[in-house]
C-alpha cells in the first residue's frame, strides 16, 4: 500500500511538471508574438512620421527656391531699367554731340566764307593804296611846276617860317606845359593804373573745401570701406582727409580744407578703383606714390607759370616754391595766381613808364615766394621771399622789391614802388578776396598746430570743418592709458587759446602694426 501511493505520488508529480512546462512553453510563445507585434507597429509608425518629415523638407525646399527665384527676377528687371536709363543717356549724349558737330560744321563754313571776303577786300585796299599812291606822285609833280621849287627847297622855306613866327610862343607853351604837368601827374598815374586794370582780367580761382570722386559701381564703396572699416581708416590717416560715404550714388567726398591733401587722397583714391586691390598696406604705398607725382606736378605748375608770365632764367628751387604758392591761399585768393596778376600788372605799367619791363614782370612774379614756406620759418612772407630770392642769386634790386612790397623795408627803388602798387591792385579789385575763409583756414591751422605741440604726436588732421581733430600718436612713445591724459590735455589747450563754434571732438588714435615679407 505505501508503495502504491508512493508510485502515485510520483506519476502525479511528473503529470504537474510536464504540465507546468507547457503552461510556460505556451506563456512564453504569446509574449513573444506580442512583442513582434509590437515591434512592427513601431517600424510603420516611424516610417510614416519620417515620410511626412521628408515631404515637409521637400515642400520647404520648393518655397525657398521659389522665393529666391521671384528675388533674382525682381534683380533681373531692376538691372534691365537700369541698362535701359543708361542706354537714354547715351543716346540723348549721341544726339547733342550730333548737334554741337552740325553747328561746328555751320561755324567752319561761316569762316570761311568771311576768310574769303577779307581776302577779297584785301586786294581791292592794295589796289586802292597803289592808285593813291601815284596820284600824290602826280600831285606833287604838278605841285612843283606850278610853285617853281622842289620838294625840299618848299620844305626848308615852310620851315623858317614856321619857327620864326612859333620861337616866341613856344617858351611860353613851354612853362604851361610845366605847370600843366605838374598838375596832371596824378591823373596820368591814375590813367596808366585804369588802363592795366582794363586790359588785364586775372582769373579768380575758387577755392573749395571738399573734392569729389566717381565710383565705377555701388559695390566698390563696400571695398573701400573694408572689412570693420580698416581701409577707410588707413586711408584717412595716410593722407589726412575725411572721407564721407552717403547714399550719393556711385560718390565719395574728400573732406579737407588743404587742398593739397585732397589732391593726394583724389589721386590715390582713384588708382586704388582702377587697381582693385585695396588693402592698408596697399593704401599706404599708393599714398606715397601719388605724393611724389604730386611732387612732379608742382615743378611743372611752377614752369608753367614763369611760362605765362614770360620770365625766364628762374633758379629751379624757386620754381618749386612758385609750384607749391598753387596750393596756397590769402583771403581766398589763390596765390600763384594773384601772383601772375602782379606780375602781368608790373609789366604794364613798366611798359607806361618806360622801365625795364622783363624786370618788372619777374619781381611781380617772384614777390609772394615766402608764402610758400611761411608756415615754416619764422617772421614775415615778405622778408622770407627776400631771403629765398638772395639765397638763389636773384639781383639786389629783385630782392629789395620781394622785401619791400609790404612796407617791411623802406622802398628805395621806383621797381618797389611799382610792385607794391600792382600788389594792392590784385588784392583790391572786386571779388578777389574775402576775410571769411582765410579767418577759416587759420582756425584749422590753428588746431593741427595746438594738436601737434605735444609730445608723442606723429601727425594731426583737422576734419569735419574744423569740427574734428583726429591725431595719431607713436605707439612706442605713447602707452595706452597715456593716450586718454593726452586727449583730454588737448582737448583743455583747444578751450583755451581757440574761439570755436559748438564743440571740437578731439580723437586719440594708437595703433602697433607688424610687417613682415615672405621671400
Amino acid at each position: 500500500m505505501d508503495s502504491m501511493n508512493i508510485i502515485l505520488l510520483l506519476i502525479l508529480l511528473l503529470l504537474g511538471c510536464g504540465g507546468g512546462y507547457f503552461l510556460h512553453r505556451y506563456v512564453c510563445t504569446k509574449r513573444l508574438g506580442d512583442a513582434r507585434e509590437l515591434a512592427g507597429r513601431i517600424v510603420e509608425e516611424a516610417r510614416k512620421e519620417a515620410q511626412a518629415q521628408k515631404k515637409e523638407i521637400l515642400l520647404q525646399g520648393q518655397n525657398d527656391l521659389f522665393n529666391q527665384k521671384r528675388e533674382l527676377e525682381s534683380e533681373f528687371k531692376e538691372r534691365e531699367r537700369e541698362l535701359k536709363a543708361r542706354d537714354r543717356k547715351l543716346q540723348e549724349q549721341g544726339e547733342r554731340l550730333e548737334e554741337r558737330l552740325e553747328k561746328t560744321t555751320e561755324k567752319e563754313h561761316e569762316l570761311l566764307l568771311t576768310e574769303r571776303e577779307l581776302t577779297r577786300k584785301e586786294r581791292k585796299l592794295e589796289e586802292a593804296q597803289e592808285e593813291l599812291a601815284e596820284t600824290i606822285r602826280e600831285q606833287r609833280q604838278r605841285l612843283e611846276e606850278v610853285s617853281g621849287l622842289t620838294a625840299e627847297e618848299a620844305k626848308a622855306r615852310l620851315f623858317q617860317e614856321i619857327e620864326s613866327r612859333t620861337r616866341h610862343e613856344a617858351a611860353k607853351m613851354m612853362r604851361l606845359i610845366e605847370a600843366e604837368a605838374k598838375e596832371g601827374a596824378d591823373r596820368k598815374a591814375k590813367e596808366i593804373i585804369a588802363s592795366a586794370i582794363q586790359r588785364y582780367a586775372g582769373d579768380y580761382v575758387s577755392e573749395h573745401t571738399v573734392t569729389t570722386v566717381t565710383l565705377p559701381s555701388e559695390d566698390m564703396k563696400g571695398r573701400i570701406i573694408g572689412r570693420e572699416g580698416r581701409n577707410i581708416r588707413a586711408l584717412e590717416a595716410a593722407t589726412g582727409v575725411d572721407l564721407i560715404i552717403d547714399d550719393t550714388p556711385e560718390t565719395v567726398i574728400l573732406s579737407a580744407y588743404s587742398p593739397l591733401r585732397r589732391q593726394v587722397a583724389k589721386m590715390a583714391l582713384e588708382r586704388l578703383i582702377q587697381d582693385g586691390r585695396i588693402h592698408p598696406a596697399r593704401i599706404e604705398d599708393i599714398v606715397h606714390k601719388c605724393e611724389q607725382e604730386l611732387e612732379v606736378q608742382i615743378r611743372e605748375v611752377g614752369e608753367q607759370a614763369t611760362f605765362d608770365a614770360g620770365v625766364h632764367g628762374i633758379h629751379p628751387e624757386l620754381v618749386r616754391y612758385l609750384g607749391q604758392l598753387r596750393y596756397r591761399t590769402s583771403f581766398t585768393q589763390n596765390v600763384l595766381q594773384h601772383s601772375l596778376e602782379v606780375s602781368a600788372l608790373c609789366g604794364m605799367m613798366a611798359a607806361e613808364l618806360g622801365m625795364d619791363v622783363k624786370k618788372a614782370k619777374r619781381a611781380g612774379l617772384l614777390h609772394d615766394l615766402g608764402k610758400a614756406v611761411d608756415h615754416e620759418v619764422e617772421g614775415p612772407h615778405a622778408l622770407i621771399g627776400a631771403d629765398l630770392a638772395k639765397k638763389y642769386n636773384e639781383s639786389k634790386e629783385i630782392v629789395h622789391a620781394i622785401a619791400a612790397h609790404h612796407e617791411d623795408q623802406r622802398p628805395e627803388t621806383a621797381l618797389a614802388v611799382l610792385v607794391q602798387a600792382a600788389d594792392s591792385l590784385s588784392g583790391a579789385r572786386p571779388g578777389a578776396r574775402k576775410e571769411l575763409l582765410e579767418n577759416y583756414v587759420k582756425r584749422l591751422e590753428d588746431l593741427e598746430g595746438i594738436a601737434s605741440s605735444f609730445e608723442g604726436v606723429a601727425k594731426a588732421y583737422a576734419i569735419q570743418a574744423g569740427r574734428e581733430i583726429r591725431v595719431m600718436v607713436n605707439s612706442d612713445n605713447v602707452g595706452d592709458d597715456e593716450t586718454f591724459m593726452l586727449c583730454k590735455g588737448i582737448a583743455g589747450k583747444i578751450e583755451e587759446n581757440l574761439t570755436y563754434p559748438g564743440q571740437i571732438k578731439v580723437t586719440v588714435i594708437r595703433e602697433r602694426r607688424a610687417v613682415g615679407y615672405a621671400k
